[in-house]
């Protein structure tokens, strides 16, 4: 996939790792079966690569003025499927449907607890295990391994937004 291969090369080297652990509390949905939602994902992930490096702003929605982690979600969900989202990432975990992490496609919805809360944190998902967020006061729009430990001892779920 286009995709994978894309996020691979932008990306330090390979690492094996784990399998991602969770704790999706419901029954996932089955994956996307026609290709225009599949395509409707791609599109979204690679809408997304185009704000890496983007600064991280605290409730911040925009290229010029930065993302937070919410923020970011929204600003390619509009831009890319002209889909509009809620803005904190407690909504955005009520959307769409939840998805189990060997099922995840690129353009759902990837949620952490990284404030000692559920779902205090959102990324969209790449493909291979990765996904883009905006991180934190200081950092910039990056991109992420699930595997690693810190984000698979956080990783509260995921969510696939009909498209």
């Amino acid at each position: 996939m286009f995709i994978c291969g894309f996020v691979a090369s932008m990306t330090i080297g390979c690492t094996i790792a784990p399998p991602l652990s969770g704790n999706v509390q419901e029954a996932p949905e089955p994956a996307r079966t026609t290709g225009a939602e599949t395509a409707a994902g791609d599109e979204i992930a690679l809408f997304a690569l185009s704000t890496l490096g983007a600064p991280y702003a605290e409730g911040g929605a925009s290229r010029g003025t930065g993302f937070d982690c919410s923020g970011l979600v929204a600003y390619v969900f509009r831009r890319a499927a002209q889909v509009e989202l809620p803005r904190t990432t407690f909504e955005l975990s009520r959307v769409g449907h939840r998805v189990a992490p060997e099922a995840l496609l690129p353009g759902d919805l990837v949620f952490f607890d990284t404030q000692r809360r559920a779902f205090s944190h959102v990324g969209i998902y790449l493909g291979e295990r990765r996904f883009i967020h905006a991180p934190s006061t200081g950092g910039t729009v990056r991109i992420e391994d699930m595997r690693f430990e810190y984000w698979a001892r956080r990783f509260n779920g995921a969510r696939r937004i009909a498209l």
